[in-house]
């Protein structure tokens, strides 16, 4: 059976669902969205900016918005999944309404669980996205999410304890790296620039940099520049125009890091999103 990446959200704004069976093995990257998924067949391991996790069928997988992580199979056969990415603002919103309205901050704290009440729920959503119609399907999701989420939060303790995100007690100098990285993504930058930015010396922006992210100043630029093709691709202009535009030397250059970390190149990603 061949690889799959297959983009399958219909007229749902701010979600996108993801089907993949692949060998593939993921670079370390980072989504700018919130990601849950659901784990129907073969296994993998990844690291995790909440320490080295393994996950097979059946298990609920999480990432957080920024997250860096990798993708393996475990063992010769394709691992596959079922993705939901979501917009952090829609998050924030139906996070603000779980707390009537006191707290928009919402965090998956663990990387893979293995509950009931969240496999179902997210198994409901996940049809009602990528297969319903918006009419029909509209309350299911809403509330499908609400209890999705709850379900993900009251059950994050199943399982033993992984390290928190490193990325939130980032240093306030790194942010302003990141900050100047996030801002101008296609520009040039030198580590000179982040050194004055964030007051360090090289070495130490650098080594902070990295303990903050998970990535190098250099692989995260890729990263934002690889975030900044998808919304270029989104928005329908030319895929001969967009690696210039996001800061890459080429297209090739473009295809090479977004296949490594999405699976897919520029052009089929294109299509899918036409599509959708």
């Amino acid at each position: 059976m061949s690889d799959l990446v297959e983009i399958l959200c219909h007229d749902c704004p701010g979600v996108e669902a993801v089907r993949a069976r692949t060998r593939h093995s993921f670079a370390k990257h980072s989504h700018e969205t919130f990601g849950i998924g659901l784990m129907f067949s073969g296994a993998q391991k990844s690291a995790s900016g909440r320490g080295m996790v393994e996950a097979g069928a059946g298990n609920i997988i999480t990432v957080n918005p920024r997250e860096v992580h990798d993708g393996h199979p475990i063992g010769d056969a394709a691992r596959g999944w079922n993705m939901l990415y979501f917009d952090p603002a829609l998050i924030a919103k139906t996070a603000s309404d779980m707390s009537d309205g006191a707290n928009p901050h919402y965090e998956f704290t663990r990387p893979v669980m293995d509950h009931p009440q969240v496999r179902q729920c997210f198994a409901t959503l996940f049809d009602a996205i990528a297969h319903g119609t918006a009419d029909a399907t509209r309350l299911r999701r809403e509330e499908m999410l609400l209890l999705l989420l709850h379900h993900a939060l009251s059950h994050s303790g199943d399982g033993p304890a992984k390290p928190a995100s490193r990325t939130a007690v980032a240093h306030a100098r790194i942010k302003r790296a990141k900050a100047l990285l996030d801002d101008c993504p296609a520009d040039l930058h030198s580590l000179d620039d982040l050194s004055d930015v964030t007051g360090l010396s090289k070495f130490q922006t650098v080594r902070e940099f990295t303990r903050a992210t998970g990535l190098t100043p250099h692989a995260y630029l890729i990263q934002r520049r690889i975030d900044l093709a998808r919304d270029l691709i989104r928005a329908g202009q030319p895929l001969a125009d967009i690696a210039h535009r996001a800061g890459f030397a080429d297209q090739s250059h473009l295809n090479r890091h977004f296949v490594r970390a999405f699976g897919l190149t520029p052009g089929r990603y294109a299509r899918a999103a036409r599509q959708n």
